[in-house]
């Protein structure tokens, strides 16, 4: 005869059992991340991934127009869905245990830190890019008109609005309050790379460390915006030092992002921090001065004081331990640290979803390291009281839950 608990009814409950049911889900996908390095997969994703984009803009090089051919734009956009259309050709070839945990693309619990960092993320780089551009207007690099919005005022006039000079100050003011809603709109054509940097790619070089991980998905990235930048895009050069200059960009900015992607267990937040750069960046170029020189882009977030600036925020993250540390899939900090005896979680559980009682593997191995350790107390005990039969208890309680751990595990070796 089965018997019925009753459902979880407050929502402290309910957010345990939620909790535990993600625990199981955690333990029959584990690992969630790769543990070893698939070198197969990586040439795949890399040559789709960097063989696609030279594709996408090899109209642009056939031409030889450069930038100025009429669907650079078109297509520059298009380039950006060439890390997704890696990561979806790989992960049918090469079928992980689950796409959305190892993409990042799921679990969305929990909500408070998935949003709390994309919040964080979305403010952080909108407020880096200004910084950026106040440091550089310090160091020389670029001159800012804050009153008139004279470079503002010039790219209205270019496209042929003829408005007042006392109407910029207030058409820039709108156009800085409409920076979240462009980062939203901004974040499809990003999502169609962050699946890729940071979805798949950063997870599948994990097995290297933490820190060549962030690095080396950082340096892809930038290696990958060799087709424009070749041509001069960013950084008005078409020699290798701009790509070069690139690839240390996004470096930098693969480590805070990665950063994003490992704190959160989540694709999101760096999704949103690579579409709050891309919106803030050319936004604030409507706060220069007039007739400033094409390297006046050294003296934004893509030049020196951008670089200051990210490695601050690097080493912050470095000095305070937050660099190596990685989230649950969706289990809080808290939830991940506490880890219910067996009894605590039959009763939640198998209430809402009885089917799930039959995964008890893992609450098995914790009930027999319990047995295995009060074993080891009661040997303990009987030594020093000269009980030698509660030594005897505690030495056979020891060895039972090594034989039912020796099961466990080759159980687990046929699964």
């Amino acid at each position: 005869m089965t018997t019925v608990t009753a459902v979880p009814a407050t929502r402290a409950e309910r957010r345990s059992a939620a909790a535990e049911r993600q625990r199981q889900k955690n333990a029959a996908l584990a690992p969630v991340l790769p543990e070893r390095m698939r070198w197969a997969a990586l040439a795949l994703w890399l040559v789709l991934a960097l063989g696609g984009a030279w594709l996408v803009q090899l109209p642009v090089w056939l031409s030889g127009q450069g930038m100025q051919h009429p669907l650079f734009l078109l297509l520059t956009t298009l380039m950006m869905f060439t890390p997704a259309v890696a990561t979806l050709v790989t992960v049918l070839v090469f079928r992980p245990t689950s796409i959305p945990r190892l993409t990042g693309l799921a679990p969305l619990r929990p909500v408070r830190r998935t949003l709390g960092l994309s919040a964080i993320a979305l403010v952080g780089f909108v407020a880096l890019a200004f910084l950026a551009m106040l440091l550089g207007h310090a160091m020389g690099l670029l001159q800012l008109d804050l009153v008139t919005f004279s470079a503002a005022r010039e790219a209205f006039a270019a496209t042929g609005a003829d408005l007042p000079a006392d109407a910029v100050p207030g058409i820039v003011a709108v156009q800085l309050a409409m920076i979240p809603v462009v980062v939203l709109m901004n974040c499809v054509a990003t999502f169609g790379e962050e699946i890729g940097w940071r979805g798949w790619l950063l997870p599948n070089l994990l097995p290297l460390g933490t820190v060549p991980a962030l690095a080396l998905s950082g340096a892809v990235w930038g290696l990958w915006h060799a087709p424009v930048i070749l041509l001069g895009y960013n950084y008005q050069r078409t020699d290798i030092l701009g790509l070069l200059l690139m690839v240390v960009w996004c470096t930098l900015l693969g480590v805070i992002f990665g950063w994003l992607r490992l704190r959160s267990a989540s694709v999101w937040p760096a999704v949103v921090a690579h579409a709050a750069l891309n919106t803030s960046v050319n936004t604030f170029a409507l706060l220069m001065a007039a007739g400033q020189p094409l390297d006046a882009v050294y003296g934004t977030l893509l030049g020196w004081p951008g670089w200051i600036l990210l490695a601050v925020v690097i080493l912050v993250l470095a000095l305070t331990g937050q660099l190596s540390r990685r989230a649950q899939p969706g289990l809080s900090s808290s939830e991940a640290a506490h880890t219910p005896l067996s009894g605590q979680r039959s009763t939640v559980v198998e209430a809402m979803h009885p089917d799930e009682g039959a995964h008890m593997g893992l609450d098995d191995k914790i009930k027999n390291t319990v047995e295995g350790a009060t074993g080891h107390a009661k040997e303990e005990a009987g030594r020093h009281t000269g009980d030698r039969d509660l030594e005897a208890e505690g030495k056979g309680d020891q060895t039972k839950a090594n034989l039912k751990q020796a099961g466990e595990n080759i159980k687990d070796a046929f699964k």
